[in-house]
């Protein structure tokens, strides 16, 4: 059970009032401060039992559950957090592709983005020395483009890795790392 604290009609009918009044998109300008105050801060809250967990992101409305195999101790009821860290590479490459793609020029279509990883379980469920990280990942992207040459794509592709955040993550986690481009023609 979720108990809240007791607020006062006001904290409450602010709270409520994005949800109930057409709001304008949140946008935050980045380009008359300085670097430092450019930071976006990022937060999630979890509660849960077991090992499945509700995930509320701070500043809007959406909640992920996560639960894990029953191999973990889990009902398989939600994607298990392992699935949540290989599909936020995937979803953050598109969305990251396609700020690097309007930077450069490019039109995009269809992308199909397939991740796959490697991890030994060892550590994690028997307490084994060792690293929990991942052996190995692979990043596949397929994608649409209109890119005038193959050293266009290369540079689109090296840029999205590079300006990635999730790439960062797991390129800088001392994992295997493997990535593969294709340029489908629009």
């Amino acid at each position: 059970m979720i108990s809240h604290p007791r607020t006062s009609y006001r904290l409450v009918a602010r709270a409520l009032r994005p949800f109930t009044q057409p709001q304008p998109q949140y946008i935050r300008s980045f380009s008359q401060s300085s670097r430092a105050l450019n930071k976006i801060a990022f937060r999630v809250d979890g509660q849960g039992r077991g090992v499945a967990q509700s995930v509320k992101v701070k500043g809007s409305p959406h909640f992920i559950e996560v639960d894990a195999y029953p191999s973990f101790g889990g009902k398989d009821a939600a994607p298990t957090p392992l699935a949540y860290a290989l599909s936020s590479l995937g979803s953050c490459t598109q969305v990251t592709g396609s700020l690097v793609a309007k930077d450069l020029g490019i039109t995009l279509g269809d992308w199909k983005v397939t991740v796959k990883a490697d991890l030994d379980p060892a550590v994690l469920v028997e307490g084994k020395e060792g690293n929990a990280n991942w052996d190995n990942v692979e990043l596949n992207v397929h994608v649409q483009t209109d890119a005038k040459d193959d050293a266009q794509f290369e540079k689109f592709a090296n840029e999205t890795e590079r300006r990635c955040p999730i790439t960062q993550l797991y390129k800088r986690s001392g994992t295997g790392w493997k990535s593969q481009w294709v340029n489908e023609k629009l």
